[in-house]
């Protein structure tokens, strides 16, 4: 008897042991006192829930790729020291047009604007895939992939069978999927593929000795490169939903980007620096610019993720917001702002900025949806537009700053993009493809509703209680 009593006493005393390490790591690097203070009650409460709990999810900074990133820096580094001295990578100072605001952009990127660049506005499944499949057939040296989701249904089928015959003909083959995002993808279909000879990496399954625990970090990025010389970035992953042909299915409303030029070297940049981080691997690649420049659009390409040392996406959203002079309007499937987003998108609106956000009406997560409504009050008073969605599901993640550009990627309006997710982003300052983007998305906003406080005022008490609570869980969704 007194020996299960030691062992339980020793245990227990392991435990407060394990919640102590727990909070001197909360009180060296937390965020904001609230979330502090929140961890620190339920470690010292609830211990046996908390400590698990904690290493799962209570991190910000993704440890193993901070120290992947470290040892591999001096590599990287000079990369990126090559690509900002290409005769295509515009100057941080002496043009009038790049003013402080896209300076800063660039910092956060640790990557250059570029000119020389043409970019194609992909507006839907359709176009994307059909551009995606196009650019690996015409690939002749190698196919870097990097998705979040991938699917072994008929688009990924489809793609598998064009990377079977890229390998055959010698072009070498890269893919890095999220093990998260993708856990539904076939076994077989991975084995079949390496077996073609393609070298596949999974985001966290290929490091878990250096991962530990840190399963709430996600490879959210989205991008395809060919032979160093085109490049695609957006929201859009490999699966058939993106195409809305199934019979029961909802279309989905999403964007994409194609780029041909240097840009595409920090696409490239960013998928190296993801690849070695999961496989230990630097392949050999083509880091030399087009001879001849395919266009005259500007584009900056900015990775941003946990492993950086600033909130590098929340600091790129507010970026956007404080500078804009005339409008701003921003699309997201997910809208749990915190809140320095949302009082940056009140300031704006208050000094007459025309602020408008685009989300879905019809959501893939109701808790999700239901987060969104507890913020349309305080929006709505400041003269923020909230639009709903209402054809399908929109999911795209775009940004139009007045008419001075224009950015598409993967980042959401969610803590999890902004603190949590390895993200992308391609900005693109020509007035071609900006006007472009505004008649997107002044499509878009014809098959929107606006909502007004009384879609929030005048539901039930209990749907009220509802958002409000869900809104508390806002740093996890």
């Amino acid at each position: 008897m007194s020996g299960d009593f030691s062992f339980i006493a020793v245990m227990v005393a392991g435990l407060y042991l394990a919640a102590l390490a727990c909070i001197y790591r909360i009180l060296l690097t937390y965020r904001t006192a609230q979330g502090a203070i929140a961890w620190i009650i339920a470690l010292i409460g609830l211990p046996y829930v908390a400590v698990p709990l904690f290493l799962m999810i209570g991190r910000y900074r993704f440890g193993g790729y901070v120290t992947a990133r470290r040892m591999g820096q001096k590599n990287l580094t000079g990369l990126l020291d090559e690509f900002e001295q290409q005769t295509t990578s515009m100057p941080r100072q002496g043009e009038p047009h790049f003013d402080n605001e896209l300076q800063v952009l660039c910092k956060l990127g640790r990557q250059p604007f570029t000119s020389g660049n043409r970019s194609t506005l992909l507006k839907d499944g359709e176009a994307t895939f059909q551009a995606l499949f196009d650019a690996m057939e015409d690939a002749r040296e190698y196919i870097l992939l990097e998705f979040y989701i991938v699917r072994s249904d008929r688009v990924g089928q489809r793609i598998k069978a064009i990377l079977e015959r890229k390998l055959a003909q010698g072009v070498q083959v890269w893919l890095l999927y999220d093990d998260i995002g993708s856990a539904f993808l076939a076994k077989r279909w991975l084995r079949e593929l390496s077996a073609a000879g393609a070298r596949i990496a999974s985001f966290g399954r290929g490091n878990l000795r250096t991962r530990r625990f840190q399963i709430n970090f996600r490879n959210h990025r989205k991008l395809l490169v060919c032979d160093g010389q085109v490049g695609f970035v957006g929201g859009i992953n490999l699966g058939d939903e993106y195409l809305g042909t199934a019979m029961d299915q909802e279309p989905w409303r999403d964007s994409h980007c194609r780029i041909e030029g240097p840009a595409v070297t920090g696409l490239q940049l960013a998928w190296l620096e993801d690849w070695n981080w999961a496989s230990g691997e630097r392949p050999e690649l083509n880091w030399q610019p087009m001879s001849h420049p395919p266009g005259d659009e500007e584009v900056l390409i900015l990775p941003t993720g946990p492993a950086d040392t600033w909130e590098t996406c929340s600091l790129f959203f507010l970026n956007c917001i404080n500078n804009a002079r005339d409008r701003i309007w921003l699309t997201s499937p997910y809208f749990v702002p915190d809140f320095q987003v949302i009082n940056a998108l009140q300031l704006a609106a208050l000094r007459g900025v025309d602020v408008r956000v685009l989300i879905p009406e019809k959501a893939d997560s109701a808790l999700v949806s239901l987060a969104a409504y507890s913020y349309l009050v305080q929006a709505c008073q400041a003269g923020i537009g909230i639009y709903r969605y209402q054809p399908g599901f929109m999911h795209q993640k775009v940004v139009l700053v007045d008419d001075r550009y224009a950015a598409i990627g993967t980042a959401n309006l969610d803590n999890r993009s902004m603190r949590l997710n390895f993200e992308i982003t391609a900005i693109n300052t020509h007035p071609h493809f900006i006007a472009e983007v505004d008649k997107m998305l002044s499509d878009d906003f014809q098959q929107c509703r606006l909502l007004t406080p009384a879609d929030y005022q005048d539901r039930s008490l209990a749907f009220r209680l509802a958002c409000r609570a869900v809104r508390l869980l806002a740093p996890l969704l």
